[in-house]
């Protein structure tokens, strides 16, 4: 969610309960502005929060100029005093779906690992041995999961360029009523796998400068999306049954979309059993 329209997109998707009290709410206004500026960020998303056993998470989101580019992660625990995450690597990706569990709402915890036994790490070289877990490694791990498996855009919201950059679609003016009830209408913001696949007949519909990335509607576990109108019937809001606490919102006929992740932190691995 943008920063500058955080107080409307809130009551748009979670009808005002985002899991934030009216304190953490002016806070973030205060801050957020604050942290483009002294990051220097071309925009900053307020991504959500993960809560913990001890206290949550709240996450925000630094852009540069290309979309499409790595971001910066920061977290905070008060949503006034900022921390900057580590890089997403996949190591820390691999190692953080390993665990099991909430989170703890300490950075500096430390994760015991349970698949070295304690004699085959006594006799593991000090070099071989893996460095220590902590919390704030599997907060960015979940975070860029979560992103990649259920952040979503509206179809033709961006548009990427001849020299591969992606940046906001000024011609972009909402999808009609009709367009964003279908799955078809939102893509994954995120690397494409699916659209590596198709055939050349089935890209000849298609706009590379818009249709550039994969769809919702082919996400397996089939199922995996709700999809209601809500406000009145004025306002489209996806929830992902994948990752319970993501939800992303559109307005038709407007630019006004987004999603937000209010959760534990939990992916739901029985998801394939319930559908």
């Amino acid at each position: 969610m943008e920063a500058a329209s955080l107080p409307a997109a809130l009551e748009l998707a979670t009808s005002g309960d985002a899991g934030l009290s009216l304190e953490q709410r002016v806070a973030l206004g205060a801050s957020l502005p604050l942290l483009q500026r002294d990051y220097r960020f071309e925009r900053v998303w307020f991504w959500g929060c993960i809560q913990g056993v001890r206290d949550t998470y709240c996450i925000a989101e630094g852009l540069g100029p290309d979309l499409a580019a790595p971001r910066s992660r920061l977290y905070s625990l008060n949503c006034a005093e900022w921390s900057l995450l580590p890089p997403a690597t996949e190591e820390r990706m691999a190692r953080a779906e390993k665990l099991q569990g909430r989170f703890q709402g300490d950075p500096s915890f430390v994760y015991e690992s349970s698949e070295v036994n304690v004699e085959d790490a006594e006799n593991e070289p000090e070099d071989a041995k893996e460095p220590p877990f902590k919390e704030e490694d599997r907060l960015v791990a979940t975070i860029e999961q979560i992103d990649r498996a259920v952040g979503i855009i509206p179809r033709r919201a961006f548009v990427k360029t001849p020299l591969g950059s992606v940046h906001e679609n000024r011609t972009f003016e909402g999808l009609s009523l009709t367009e964003a009830k279908k799955l078809s209408s939102y893509f994954h913001f995120t690397e494409p796998v699916n659209l590596k696949n198709k055939t050349l007949l089935e890209k000849a519909d298609l706009d590379p400068s818009t249709d550039f990335l994969d769809s919702v509607e082919h996400d397996i576990p089939r199922g995996s999306w709700t999809v209601q109108l809500e406000k009145g019937c004025t306002v489209v809001v996806l929830r992902s049954l994948l990752w319970p606490g993501l939800t992303f919102y559109h307005v038709p006929l407007t630019k006004q979309y987004g999603y937000i992740y209010v959760g534990t932190g939990e992916k739901n691995i029985d998801l394939p059993f319930m559908l």
